[in-house]
């Protein structure tokens, strides 16, 4: 028999990135007393990795719990930007409600309406939170009509037009229903999550259903399945079978072996639990996400929507340049191997393939983003290796012919930069659909544009609009192949023998474009030293030294000045390489290089491949 657990709220947290999200878990954990009056609590506690933390945005979605009133309120903060999306749809089949977060100034944006089509899909109640109230040019009454014409738009029931409005400053720790009288605490968000988000159903008395959304990963006790009792209840050593809505021949017998709950920041360890309780399993080697764990008499699995297919792919290469293996800790194919399969864990929107050479691993991911944030993770950890320039990934369609994925492009600028920005996209294939006013007298840009059209444009577009442009982009489906790109119009400056450059080599070289090393910098022959200001590579020699002469004026090194290089960032970095070249990355320096070292062997493939185009 159906029965409503009463003391449980599922919520998630959904928004566009920098909305709010994790600020708002902040405030909601502080007044639920989950901290002590004294403790020290750091500001979006809920991004715990270091990397989270420097970017400001959330990769991977969180659990939490809070007590209100005697109802527990399990809460899951979700990622804002949209290489993490597979993290939100997956975690919204454990949820009974979201509370879409929504800037008061910037108003609904591309994934505001990426994420709650997403909710509206699943047929999940919607409590509409106006975050930054207390913003110079916040605009609530605004963005309320501009929050309702989007759920119009994505063609919502009566009861999803009728939502509540929340307003907030989740900054200063206060919400309120009427914008008349400022708030004092998060109390009214907490009752209408209490008055609003249903209360999760199920039969307990059933036998066990639970649908694993999120897989967390830890040394000591392997894969952490994540889910939400359906039906039933789940115990410690219980018997129970795996099987996989996609997967109809999976039907594996495991045995749960330690059970928890979330409380606050943390895993409570419990006995049993019932329907509707947000639970972590460990102790099953082989559990995946979209699995259900169920009791043998009834192995039913619960239908699970399939996680959105890899738009964009990299080759991750044992780092073989002259300089490999000083820096890094971890080194051979087999370190690199075993590194990326373990992402696997809990990574679900990526996909590793081993290649022909036991040397190279195909990476697939939702975006340049998405592939940057696991590099940047592995130099943390100490590997070393080197990566290629990021291709996308074609499709068929029936009939054979050649489709490539598309972006919904989204621009903010100040007007006199909109036609730089309109002519640099249509070089692209980008093709303009919309031009408008947006807010603060920006002038708004929406593109659809092959992703291929966005790899290295970031860099570009941020020197094009002085860095006053916003860009936000969404995958837009797959379409025909749009053509040849051109990625670079500039070649590379790169360095013709090893050594170690100096000041008189590089001061010649900076006049034939822009360094990305200064003095001193240990470089070899392929290495990719600088960007040239013509459109062909050009090679030169930093290492090489002034003749000395008999008579030598002491204040002839003093006068050769050098620009200060530029020092590119993993993102620039990986932007600006092209498809001959590779990024090599260790835990303390990034080098471009290119990718035959030789430069008579250069020359060679380079005749080769133009040869090979004609003939096409």
């Amino acid at each position: 028999m159906i029965q409503t657990r009463e003391d449980i709220r599922n919520v998630a947290i959904i928004a566009h990135v920098d909305h709010g999200k994790t600020t708002l878990v902040d405030g909601l954990l502080r007044q639920s007393g989950v901290f002590r009056a004294n403790q020290e609590m750091v500001d979006r506690v809920m991004d715990s990795n270091a990397i989270e933390r420097e970017r400001g945005i959330t990769i991977m979605s969180k659990n939490t719990a809070v007590v209100y009133k005697g109802v527990k309120i399990n809460i899951i903060d979700t990622p804002g930007h949209a290489d993490f999306g597979g993290e939100v749809e997956r975690v919204l089949k454990m949820v009974n409600g979201v509370i879409l977060v929504v800037d008061a100034f910037e108003g609904p944006m591309p994934q505001t309406k990426f994420v709650l089509r997403k909710a509206m899909e699943l047929d999940l109640p919607v409590i509409v939170c106006i975050n930054k109230i207390d913003r110079p040019g916040a605009r609530p009454t605004q963005v309320i009509d501009e929050v309702l014409e989007l759920l119009m738009d994505l063609g919502a029931s009566d009861e999803q037009l009728d939502c509540p409005f929340v307003f907030a400053s989740a900054k200063s720790g206060i919400a309120t229903l009427d914008l008349g009288s400022p708030g004092v605490s998060m109390k009214p968000l907490f009752e209408t999550i209490v008055d609003y988000i249903p209360a999760p159903t199920g039969d307990p008395d059933a036998g066990t259903q639970i649908l694993i959304s999120t897989i967390d990963y830890n040394e000591y006790v392997g894969r952490i399945g994540v889910g939400k009792v359906d039906n039933g209840s789940v115990r410690v050593n219980q018997e129970v079978v795996i099987v996989n809505h996609h997967d109809p021949d999976k039907k594996k017998k495991v045995k749960v072996s330690k059970l928890y709950e979330y409380e606050g920041l943390n895993k409570a360890e419990v006995q049993e639990a019932r329907i509707g309780s947000i639970v972590a399993i460990s102790g099953i080697e082989d559990i995946h996400i979209g699995d259900t764990l169920c009791s043998p008499e009834n192995p039913v699995a619960i239908p699970f929507q399939k996680i959105s297919e890899p738009t964009i792919a990299m080759t991750f290469n044992v780092n073989d340049s002259p300089l490999a293996g000083r820096e890094g800790k971890y080194v051979t194919s087999r370190h690199l191997r075993d590194r990326l399969y373990r992402e696997l864990n809990t990574d679900v929107s990526l996909r590793v393939e081993d290649t022909d050479t036991t040397e190279s691993f195909r990476v697939s991911g939702r975006g340049e983003l998405h592939l940057s944030v696991l590099i940047e993770t592995m130099r943390r950890e100490g590997y070393e290796f080197s990566v290629s320039k990021a291709e996308v990934l074609y499709h068929k369609d029936e009939n054979g012919k050649l489709l490539e994925p598309m972006e919904l492009c989204y621009i903010d600028v100040p007007e006199e930069f909109s036609g730089s920005v309109i002519q640099k996209l249509g070089e692209r294939k980008g093709e303009l659909l919309n031009m408008g006013l947006a807010n603060g007298g920006y002038t708004r840009l929406e593109f659809n544009i092959p992703s291929r059209g966005l790899i290295g444009y970031r860099g570009d577009f941020m020197t094009d609009t002085k860095g006053n442009g916003i860009m936000n982009t969404i995958f837009n489906g797959y379409a025909p192949y749009k053509g040849e790109i051109s990625y670079r119009k500039q070649g590379s400056i790169i360095a013709f023998e090893a050594g170690t450059a100096v000041t008189y080599g590089l001061f010649n070289a900076q006049e034939r474009g822009t360094l990305f090393i200064g003095a001193g910098a240990e470089v070899y022959s392929g290495m990719i030293i600088g960007q040239s200001g013509k459109s062909e590579d050009v090679e030169v020699n930093v290492c090489k030294t002034k003749h000395l002469t008999n008579t030598r004026s002491s204040s002839a090194d003093e006068a050769l000045r050098l620009t200060p290089p530029r020092i590119l960032s993993l993102e620039q970095a990986i932007e600006f390489i092209d498809t001959d070249e590779l990024l090599e990355i260790t835990p303390k320096t990034l080098r471009i290089r290119k990718k035959i070292l030789d430069p008579r062997l250069r020359k060679r493939a380079g005749f080769s491949a133009a040869a090979k185009a004609q003939n096409l």
